[in-house]
């Protein structure tokens, strides 16, 4: 646990990451607790930060949450504790709890190559829900300070990294040499998981590109998975900032157009339903301790 960091900084960081996490919060609580209302606690798949007041039900509360988060659970629902009887805390309280499971962000991108134009785009992915994925086998050029959402990765063999990269992942190729693009763009398209490929370059650099494919037996199927030269037409410039921001773009616009979304996100209608029409709950525990009501609406 690192109880330096309250809930609402926890919470707030996890967000920026696109790490999983959950809020856990007490609702309602009767008789003797180690926590009242309010109390909130966030957990991660390897971390806790603040407290619930620690104990038996903190330990089942984080192991429920780290189960909603290895199965990728999302959603809200409340679990109800008696302390005594179920969990055997000599405090004997009872207390409800709610726990809302927020999953990683599905917006993966995957940055080949630290240069001029991947400095300036890596400033703005930072202030984007999701995680960066970078590459670069020359480990002096990533800058020390880096969004807590981006995840520098000195490798050796940047190739090799392309078969590690997240399901969905958005492919951006620009490294300092054309070989290796093409080498990486050649890895992410045997990956038919890869949402999209972007690569640097020109027009003349895509008609090379594109030959040296047909030579691999690789057609017109698989070019068209390709997007080079990567960036929206319609946002001209050749400065580091520009093409940033040209590149930036069109990973937006494509996480807007191509992630599925329901119509109806949040609390299920049912429980909705459920609570909007309660006349309220009284919880006991061994004792016959009255947890505090939900007041009716």
């Amino acid at each position: 646990m690192r109880p330096s960091i309250p809930w609402h900084q926890a919470l707030h960081d996890c967000k920026v990451r696109g790490e999983a996490f959950v809020l856990a919060t007490v609702l309602s609580a009767g008789g003797s607790t180690p926590r009242d209302v309010d109390a909130k606690m966030v957990i991660t798949a390897s971390a806790q930060f603040d407290t619930l007041g620690g104990g038996t039900l903190e330990w089942e509360i984080i192991h429920v949450a780290r189960e909603d988060i290895t199965r990728g659970q999302t959603g809200y629902r409340i679990e109800k504790f008696a302390l005594g009887s179920q969990l055997g805390q000599c405090c004997g309280g009872a207390v409800s709890v709610l726990l809302e499971s927020f999953p990683a962000t599905a917006f993966q991108i995957g940055l080949f190559g630290a240069g001029h134009v991947a400095h300036a785009l890596v400033p703005i992915l930072g202030g984007l829900p999701c995680q960066v994925h970078w590459v670069d086998a020359r480990a002096d050029l990533f800058p020390v300070e880096r969004p807590s959402n981006v995840k520098a990765l000195p490798a050796q063999d940047p190739i090799s990294w392309v078969a590690r990269l997240p399901v969905g992942v958005d492919v951006v190729i620009m490294t300092h040499n054309h070989e290796l693009d093409f080498q990486l763009m050649v890895a992410a398209l045997q990956r038919a998981d890869v949402r999209s490929i972007g690569v640097i370059g020109s027009a003349t650099k895509a008609r090379r590109f594109k030959h040296r494919l047909n030579e691999l037996g690789m057609g017109d199927d698989h070019w068209a998975r390709v997007n080079c030269p990567i960036g929206l037409p319609n946002v001209p410039g050749k400065l580091p900032m520009e093409v940033a921001v040209s590149i930036a773009g069109e990973l937006i616009a494509r996480e807007h157009t191509e992630r599925p979304k329901t119509a109806w996100r949040g609390l299920a209608k049912s429980a909705l339903k459920e609570l909007l029409h309660s006349t309220g709950e009284t919880v006991h525990n061994e004792d016959n301790l009255d947890v505090h009501r939900m007041p009716t609406p």
